[in-house]
């Protein structure tokens, strides 16, 4: 099967942002129902409120996001699907396929993400997967590979079962991850489609009400089960800023399906009202200079290897502090792009993040023993094309 790698790279945890738990402050002017919830920053991973973001919670048909991560990763659009007698026995929410029938990949996809279809949920999972469980551990491994550290899919359409769990937290890990590739975020942005099998037409229309009544909402995923409660995963773009929005347990009955929508606006109209992007260090920024010994080169200038950009609260933009963690001095020989040192990067004194510090240029060695390996060198090249080392007393080295 055709993998579709995403083009997305997942950064490694050391250079992670880990400003998780920080409240801006106007945080506490929010208050949705959701038992648990998180507002991220989609570019920078940055969370930017949360409630409970890490506490254990079932996710109800937010699975379906994990579930088309999978299935774009390790299949085609293309593949033609043929739907099995547990397929078709799945409850609703389903499309009614049935046993024996066959069916395009794209066309269960829009029925998982549109319109939550239970049977091409377990379809898809058995296509790609072989069988239901094998394909649970393959979104429970790619939720670890993303950092998503507390979540275990035992489902892949998000029915109750046993530990099947996942915290607001990493269900915005997933869904940040999830928005990087073109094709799931056309599937979820389509407000209905039409489309056939070898033995039924299907119209499926998607159940994300934000779509037209957020402006600039792009997704994503609603969810409910009598243990989850009603739950809605959504992504909004504004200004050149997206953010993705996870509400768990907004409540159940009539009150929680409109709940879920309410908390979600309040939670996007936070962000989108509070936040802007602040370039904090530029790449290749000048750090200062670091002097060299053993050098006819007295100093080189430390640069960062990288830039950092944020999004903050205008209360946030003071607190921001850059502190250059490098040796007075280092010996010689220096290479270019050399590593000198860290930024150490702080935002109301938490740690965000460590940027390598790299050297400008680069610093020969020059001492007594250099010296002499250069000129008897140069001298042997003449003639014999042989280098020497020369192995000086330690008293002939200049310190």
């Amino acid at each position: 099967m055709l993998n579709k790698i995403f083009a997305f790279r997942v950064f490694a945890a050391a250079l992670a942002l880990i400003i998780a738990s920080a409240r801006p402050a106007g945080a506490e002017a929010i208050h949705p129902e959701a038992a648990g919830a998180v507002l991220m920053d989609s570019k920078t991973g940055r969370v930017l409120w949360g409630k409970n973001e890490r506490a254990p919670l079932p996710m109800a048909s937010t699975t379906k996001i994990m579930t088309a991560v999978v299935a774009l990763e390790n299949a085609d659009l293309a593949d033609i699907v043929t739907v099995s007698g547990k397929a078709a026995g799945q409850p609703q929410v389903k499309m009614n396929l049935n046993a024996g029938e066959k069916i395009k990949m794209e066309y269960l996809m829009y029925a998982l993400m549109l319109q939550s279809s239970n049977d091409a949920a377990v379809a898809i999972a058995e296509h790609v997967g072989g069988n239901v469980q094998a394909f649970c551990a393959m979104m429970t491994a790619k939720a670890r590979e993303l950092g998503a550290a507390d979540t275990i899919f035992e489902t892949p359409n998000g029915l109750d079962a046993g530990g099947h769990h996942s915290t607001a937290y990493d269900m915005a890990l997933i869904t940040r991850y999830a928005l990087e590739n073109s094709a799931f975020r056309d599937i979820i942005a389509t407000p209905s489609v039409t489309c056939s099998s070898d033995r039924q037409r299907y119209d499926i229309v998607n159940k994300n009400r934000l779509l037209t009544e957020y402006r600039g909402c792009i997704g994503v995923k609603t969810g409910f089960t009598n243990s989850a409660g009603h739950c809605f995963v959504g992504a909004a773009d504004r200004g050149g800023m997206r953010l993705i929005s996870v509400v768990l347990a907004s409540g159940w009955g009539s009150h929680g399906k409109e709940q879920k929508w309410r908390d979600t606006r309040e939670i996007l109209d936070y962000g989108f009202g509070n936040f802007e992007y602040e370039t904090i260090l530029e790449a290749g920024a000048d750090m200062g200079i670091v002097f060299v010994e053993r050098s006819r080169t007295p100093s080189v200038r430390a640069r960062s290897a990288d830039g950092l950009m944020l999004p903050l609260s205008e209360s946030e933009r003071a607190s921001v502090e850059i502190v250059p963690e490098k040796p007075g001095a280092v010996r010689a020989p220096v290479v270019k792009d050399q590593q000198l040192g860290v930024a150490k990067i702080f935002l109301a004194g938490e740690l965000v993040k460590e940027i390598p510090l790299l050297a400008e240029t680069g610093a020969e060695r020059h001492d007594l023993k250099t010296s002499m390996e250069k000129v008897l060198n140069t001298w042997f090249e003449m003639g014999t094309n042989q280098q020497v080392d020369v192995v000086l007393p330690e008293f002939y080295l200049i310190r």
